[in-house]
């Protein structure tokens, strides 16, 4: 997915950038980039590092010093390198975005017949900063340019630039990526996530609304485009990306989670010892579910957390891998035959979680129960990166389905259904090639109500397929 930081403060900015860029490390794995603007030197200052192998401060930390000025951004991608530096006749900026482009190689000969040309690369092939750029650059403003993005991209696309002056601030056109913004006495920080606020002394002041676009000085805030009305916020944001303490439209995470397993363990009928939960992600679910189910919540599993990155940042799938059985360490002392219910944020491949089940009986467990927070994933994401390097037919659901139905998707819609034979057949099969005692999914009405929007408002294409602006 990727996350952002930018501040316009009447001080200087660097302290707070780097922490606050850091807060982001969550939600990247490939690049991360600061850049700060010194308006009595009129220069812009950049670094770019690699970070697949390494934590951001670690990487950064030495390049601190040669950072001057009262405004900045920086990223945590987990696409190409940014942010990038731009001279245009919109004058001199640097952007950063959080963005998913689907269509880039028919964006990238739009722009090239336009003769433009492109000078960044990615792994060998375009960066998607820099193309969102270039189209921005052909506006007779900013905001005209981050219009026509919007217009032109299929897919999601939020947008950070910094100017000699001032922040311009862009959410994605459909709100599937969030932006924040915070206030403190000096200034304005405009964020992907906002746990960051706490230690760095800023107060939430406005969650930005899907296609809006605000410019920011240290003083004030202009809006120079309205937010839509429509709104397809991602509602993984909730269930699997966000850090517990972060607040989307206004809506806690950790509170989300908890309803999630809070709804399911008031009605399920399993007869367990306690409920744990695969963490991170799934412990808010967890203890959700031990005060519906009435049963104690204990750590049968915990994650070994001072090395350890989260298991889908990894490009490598064999690494993904390697790092999903490292970094989780099962309690003997707890599992030793007992019965119990773990919960988890959901089910990709079902290699990962095979492998920890496999781990709980070895250390003794009787019965292991497996409770996913979400429905079962039935399509890839265009839109957050999210299993960005699975086909749908990676997903251990789509496997199934293709054994009982053939690559005919006529009958895929009664998947979607936990009411008919289909879906039970599918959760029964999934059930047995992980090897537990029992295994239920969430509905998209309990993931709604314990979101606290409409299921209109919040994304849910990876689960039915449905999905706005694609």
């Amino acid at each position: 997915m990727g996350g952002f930081f930018g501040i316009i403060s009447k001080k200087p900015c660097i302290s707070d950038l780097f922490y606050g860029v850091d807060y982001h490390s969550h939600l990247g794995t490939k690049r991360a980039g600061l850049v700060t603007f010194n308006q009595e030197k009129d220069m812009f200052r950049r670094s770019i590092h690699n970070i697949e192998n390494s934590y951001f401060r670690t990487k950064f930390g030495d390049d601190l010093g040669k950072f001057e000025g009262n405004s900045g951004i920086g990223v945590i991608s987990d696409t190409d390198a940014q942010p990038i530096v731009v001279n245009s006749h919109l004058g001199r900026f640097a952007i950063s975005t959080v963005a998913k482009i689907n269509n880039i190689k028919e964006l990238e000969k739009e722009c090239l017949d336009n003769n433009q040309q492109f000078t960044e690369l990615s792994s060998g092939t375009t960066n998607q900063t820099e193309l969102i750029a270039l189209i921005i650059t052909r506006g007779k403003t900013f905001a005209d340019g981050i219009k026509d993005v919007f217009a032109k991209i299929k897919g999601s696309c939020s947008i950070l630039i910094l100017t000699d002056h001032s922040l311009i601030v862009a959410r994605d056109f459909l709100g599937r990526t969030p932006i924040v913004i915070g206030k403190n006495n000096d200034g304005f920080v405009a964020v992907s996530e906002s746990h960051s606020f706490a230690n760095l002394d800023y107060q939430t002041e406005k969650f930005v609304g899907p296609g809006e676009i605000l410019e920011i000085t240290p003083n004030n805030i202009t809006q120079l485009c309205q937010p839509n009305e429509k709104m397809q916020a991602c509602s993984f944001l909730w269930i699997y990306y966000g850090y517990p303490s972060v607040n989307y439209e206004g809506i806690n995470v950790e509170e989300t989670r908890y309803r999630c397993g809070f709804e399911m363990g008031k009605t399920d009928d399993v007869e367990a010892d306690f409920v744990s939960a695969i963490p991170d992600s799934g412990i808010g679910m967890a203890l959700g579910y031990a005060t519906g189910k009435g049963i104690p919540y204990q750590r049968g599993i915990v994650k070994y957390t001072p090395t350890w990155s989260r298991s889908f940042m990894p490009a490598n799938q064999n690494m993904r891998e390697h790092v999903a059985k490292m970094k989780l360490l099962p309690n003997k002392a707890l599992l030793q035959g007992k019965s119990v219910v773990f919960c988890d944020d959901s089910i990709v491949r079902g290699t990962q979680l095979r492998d920890n089940v496999k781990k709980m009986y070895e250390y003794g467990a009787k019965e292991v129960h497996i409770r996913i927070s979400c429905p079962p994933l039935l399509y890839g994401c265009h839109f957050l990166n999210f299993s960005a390097s699975k086909t749908e037919m990676e997903l251990i659901t789509r496997r199934v389905i293709n054994e009982l139905e053939g690559n005919n998707e006529k009958n895929l819609h009664l998947y979607l259904d936990n009411s008919t034979k289909q879906y039970a057949q599918m959760v029964e099969i999934i059930r047995k090639h992980l090897g537990v005692h029992s295994l239920k999914f969430n509905t998209l009405d309990v993931i709604a109500a314990a979101i606290g929007l409409s299921k209109e408002r919040i994304c849910t294409h990876c689960f039915d397929g449905n999905s706005f602006g694609f």
